[in-house]
């Protein structure tokens, strides 16, 4: 009986995640509906709370900056030879202008500002509209901290400098602080959507970690790294990065971080006692999950995992509670890694956290919480203080000393959360059981 119902459970999950994933078209229409919202509604904010009142984005076809790939129509995969966008900004006159220097609009919020016949040099046109609302700020996306906000290749600012007139040379400046925001700031509609990103991940993952996948002493890790990659493709779907698959058991073997993440053992067949890694994520609707779970294999006289394996992920998990309970407004990523690691030691918590932002990219814009190689901070990105309305992956692990093995482990964990005035919250819960295999 038990086994038809794990049979019936996986059957309902897998149409769970078909029924959530819209067709294409519906897609598209969902993507320009949170994107009129944000450019509507969330812009004009962003833009007078950093006081930027023009962003100038320029970018050209097959060399697209990060930034304009998040304001181009579902329609536009790809900017068209040069795009131009420009976006003003003047609070109190309550004039708020999306303008593309291009042949024609993009999509249907962003209006075409180019008269050819007045001005055939694009360049021209451009600088006819920086002085005709003439900025007091210049916003334009370089960066030294963050790559997302660094994507003005040279050429284009070398051009656009030289069309500048010295007074506008003057107030030309980084857009970081307003590109960052509209990076990692999430809308109620974005929220409204995230929930099922993510359960479709876990989905995935716990059918991935099943006897529908796996058959213990056949099954390699490689094997189920490309079931992975197929399931996401078969679904329609996406992903910003290549799964990753790992097995920890009981035998001589030490735990090595970069081994863990870059499915080094491919061959390694998966056996009874095996305790499973993966790192997975999916990209839907223009945002991204990043999760890691772990399953245990049965034995053959089992039923359940063993006990000392449950206790290490219940101390993972208060781990997690040690991180997320230094979320504050404004308080930087160096200053949350400190204090959690602090507590932590105190807890006698062998920890190492490395989390990030995640929204438009899977490692996203926003304050950097440790990387797994950088426990001490991080330089510039560890520096940024965080915001409401922001969303994280909760990635960390902990060490734990088996006996039974004689060797120590780590439980690696990774869920998304969802931080704003009212705290933290994981968006769709977050692993506090291991998966179990038979």
């Amino acid at each position: 009986m038990k086994k038809i119902f794990s049979f019936l459970t996986l059957i309902i999950s897998a149409l769970f995640v078909n029924a959530q994933i819209l067709p294409l078209r519906e897609q598209a229409k969902v993507v320009d509906e949170v994107l009129a919202d944000r450019l509507n509604n969330l812009l004009p904010q962003l833009m007078d709370k950093n006081g930027i009142d023009m962003w100038v984005m320029i970018t050209r076809e097959y060399n697209e900056d990060p930034i304009v790939k998040t304001i181009l129509p579902a329609t536009w995969l790809n900017a068209r030879r040069r795009t131009i966008i420009v976006f003003y900004n003047n609070a109190e006159k309550k004039v708020f202008k999306k303008l593309a220097v291009t042949r024609y609009a993009v999509g249907n919020e962003i209006q075409a500002a180019w008269d050819m016949q007045r001005f055939p040099d694009q360049w021209d046109a451009l600088k006819n509209i920086i002085e005709t609302y003439q900025p007091k700020k210049i916003a334009i996306n370089t960066s030294e901290n963050f790559g997302h906000a660094d994507g003005l290749d040279y050429t284009e600012h070398d051009l656009l400098m030289k069309k500048l007139s010295p007074i506008y040379q003057q107030r030309v400046v980084s857009s970081e602080p307003l590109a960052v925001s509209w990076l990692e700031t999430r809308t109620e509609r974005e929220m409204q959507i995230y929930p099922q990103l993510i359960s479709i991940t876990h989905a995935i993952i716990a059918e991935g970690f099943s006897n529908k996948v796996i058959t213990p002493g056949i099954t390699s890790t490689e094997d189920l790294v490309w079931w992975f990659r197929q399931k996401v493709n078969d679904l329609g779907l996406t992903t910003w990065f290549h799964p990753s698959v790992e097995i920890q058991r009981n035998d001589a073997a030490t735990f090595d971080h970069l081994k863990a993440f870059t499915n080094a053992d491919v061959k390694n067949i998966i056996q009874p006692g095996d305790l499973l890694h993966v790192d997975f994520g999916i990209t839907y609707l223009r945002l991204n999950t990043d999760v890691q779970e772990h399953a245990y294999v049965l034995k053959a006289n089992e039923t359940d995992a063993p006990v000392f394996l449950k206790d290490a992920l219940a101390k993972t998990n208060r781990l997690q509670d040690i991180l997320t309970t230094q979320f504050k407004e404004n308080k930087t990523g160096n200053q949350i890694l400190a204090d959690a690691l602090a507590q932590a030691g105190k807890e006698n918590i062998k920890a190492s956290i490395y989390t990030h932002p995640i929204g438009y990219h899977g490692h996203a814009a926003g304050p950097t919480i440790g990387l797994w190689d950088m426990q001490n901070g991080v330089p510039g990105s560890g520096d940024f203080p965080m915001h409401y309305k922001t969303c994280y992956s909760i990635e960390l692990n902990a060490a734990h000393f088996i006996k039974e093995w004689n060797k120590e482990i780590r439980i690696m964990l990774e869920q998304d959360g969802y931080f704003d005035a009212d705290g933290f919250r994981y968006i769709n819960n977050r692993q506090t059981q291991l998966h179990l295999i038979k």
